[in-house]
């Protein structure tokens, strides 16, 4: 599969007459967040491709009654029939916000779990401390096991805006990474941790950085990432 990834600044490529040419043979699009919603409305018009995202700390719109949704919380719905509602999402903006959700894209054989926010800085929307983001991660559970009863895994990509701790993160508190999610890498084996939040200066930096079996990167701006092992087996 090959992913359109964006995250915290548009970028004029896409911006562009030519984008629908350029990234035609994108099969779909990942953001780790800080963009503007009219951005994802233009990027799935114009592509006519499924896009997935998280929010950051940033571009906040509609935050608080899209998070207040049913589908888009970071709580495992139940149903009357005592059975856990796994399409737990919201669609806003021509996108579908996975931000403490997790769901299997069935049309392409995936599995993208969403983390959104950042540390816990000024007491502002999408701010978690690190036993907020465990918490988060620990109402997922039931779907992560439900995955690998179902598909034998379970996640292949997980999309976060802040990155993991000690892994091209900052010292200062807004962009310090999350311990636990080094440790949801340990255990669960996601092949990608897609993250943003941390802006580089250089876009030919190096992005990609291994932890266990997860290849974490540096979404920034626009990536774009191929990988024939994922997606709708051959």
């Amino acid at each position: 599969m090959k992913f359109l990834c964006v995250s915290d600044d548009t970028d004029v490529l896409i911006y562009s007459p030519t984008s629908k040419e350029r990234y035609k043979d994108v099969d779909c699009v990942l953001s780790a967040g800080d963009l503007p919603i009219r951005y994802y409305d233009y990027m799935t018009t114009i592509l006519g491709k499924d896009l997935y995202y998280v929010y950051g700390n940033h571009n906040l719109e509609y935050f608080k009654q899209n998070m207040g949704h049913s589908g888009a919380s970071d709580m495992i719905n139940v149903g009357a029939n005592g059975k856990i509602n796994l399409e737990n999402t919201s669609t806003n903006g021509g996108g579908t916000i996975i931000d403490g959700s997790c769901v299997y894209d069935k049309k392409n054989d995936l599995i993208i779990m969403g983390l959104g926010g950042s540390m816990l800085y000024n007491y502002g929307q999408s701010q978690y401390s690190e036993k907020q983001m465990k918490t988060r991660i620990l109402r997922l559970l039931p779907r992560l096991i439900y995955n690998k009863q179902r598909y034998g895994r379970y996640v292949d990509i997980l999309i976060t805006h802040a990155p993991p701790r000690g892994i091209g993160d900052g010292e200062d508190l807004c962009h310090r990474g999350f311990e636990c999610f080094l440790s949801f890498m340990e255990k669960y084996k996601p092949k990608y941790l897609l993250h943003g939040h941390v802006h580089l200066i250089d876009e030919n930096t190096r992005r990609e950085t291994k932890y266990c079996e997860t290849t974490i990167i540096n979404i920034y701006k626009n990536y774009i990432l191929e990988d024939d092992s994922l997606g709708v087996r051959k």
